[in-house]
């Protein structure tokens, strides 16, 4: 980190990436629960700006009840072209995180994709462009868990404690339906998808754009919150300026009949941010997927064991991230994959057949 981080800074964090306030001047009631003024929070938000530690603040939008298609993909690349690769994966709008990490799959990538798009197809094709040896979709079964909260405060044990509260967000398997949505709906979503002003009244300027008041948008804004269209507003930081370095992806191999016992037990682990069962493939076959985001490597070798002591699975393996090629905020609903579409796809039938 470039920037020495105090007490305050650090409860700042903890709390803009959890209960960041849908309201006028939501600075300000961050400074109330800070026991500081508002120009102070904005003052330490724009510092942890400046020095990457936060990345944005916006909504965070369930992509499948926008309609949108998603998917991690695992793909085997030529260690030699790595660089050169994820480039080209980096190119597709959808993409919003790539990384290489530590497997014989050595480029991971999550890629959403609008409705009438093809997964399988654009998979393969960037697999191509790329010049990967094979790629594997591996989209969401299961979602037992989602959202990175990295604790902020150093006094706090690294031990793991489990908590009960493990659940599956659909367990039937099936992704929620998409939400029927209006011009104005999406229009409304564009700008809550954006990095939101430091300013006083910050939602003023996305307000005036769509023609209504802060109110009518923050209004919005939480009933896209009670449907469950808008996972949470909140701040997402940089895990390695914020001083977690070790990104470990924790792959299980778990029988069927088990996935749901064991999807909930993992799930309910607080350094768990995510928990899926994805499917499996003859050169893959790890179901169960959770990611621990740690200050070491050590210490997350030594949660992902306490893990599997108590989930019973000892059949596993550790993917630590090696390069972060992207990470970012995917912008729905953007001409951009269109654009992609007509210049990479027009090779491509509908069946995937060149």
């Amino acid at each position: 980190m470039t920037q020495t981080l105090d007490a305050i800074d650090r409860k700042l964090l903890n709390l803009v990436q959890t209960q960041f306030p849908l309201a006028k001047r939501p600075y300000h009631l961050l400074g109330e629960k800070l026991g500081i003024s508002g120009e102070e929070v904005l003052s330490r938000i724009r510092s942890l700006k400046q020095s990457s530690i936060i990345r944005n603040i916006a909504a965070i939008f369930d992509t499948r009840r926008l309609g949108y298609q998603t998917s991690l993909v695992a793909m085997k690349v030529d260690s030699a072209h790595l660089d050169q690769a994820a480039k080209v994966i980096n190119k597709h709008p959808g993409v919003s995180h790539n990384y290489a990490r530590s497997h014989a799959f050595n480029l991971w990538y999550t890629i959403a994709l609008p409705p009438k798009a093809f997964l399988e197809e654009t998979v393969e094709r960037l697999r191509e462009l790329a010049g990967g040896e094979v790629a594997r979709p591996l989209p969401t079964l299961k979602l037992f868990k989602i959202g990175v909260k990295l604790e902020m405060d150093e006094e706090k044990s690294p031990e793991l404690e489990k908590r009960e509260d493990g659940k599956t967000i659909f367990p039937d398997g099936k992704a929620p339906q998409a939400v029927p949505l209006s011009d104005f709906d999406v229009a409304a979503i564009c700008e809550l998808q954006t990095d939101l002003a430091l300013t006083e009244s910050p939602f003023a300027e996305s307000a005036k754009k769509l023609n209504v008041t802060e109110e009518a948008l923050i209004q919005l804004a939480e009933r896209f919150k009670e449907s469950g269209l808008l996972r949470r507003y909140a701040a997402v930081l940089y895990h390695r300026n914020a001083g977690f370095v070790a990104n470990g992806m924790g792959v299980w191999k778990v029988e069927p009949s088990q996935i749901q016992e064991v999807g909930m037990k993992a799930s309910a682990f607080p350094q768990v941010s995510h928990c899926y069962e994805r499917p499996t493939y003859p050169d893959w076959p790890y179901s169960l997927f959770t990611m621990v985001h740690s200050r070491t490597v050590e210490e997350c070798d030594k949660l992902i064991q306490t893990i599997s002591e108590k989930i019973g699975i000892s059949d596993y393996t550790v993917l630590y991230s090696t390069k972060e090629y992207k990470k970012v905020r995917i912008k729905y609903f953007s001409p951009e994959f269109e654009t992609w579409e007509e210049q990479n796809m027009r090779t491509f039938s509908k069946k995937g057949e060149k």
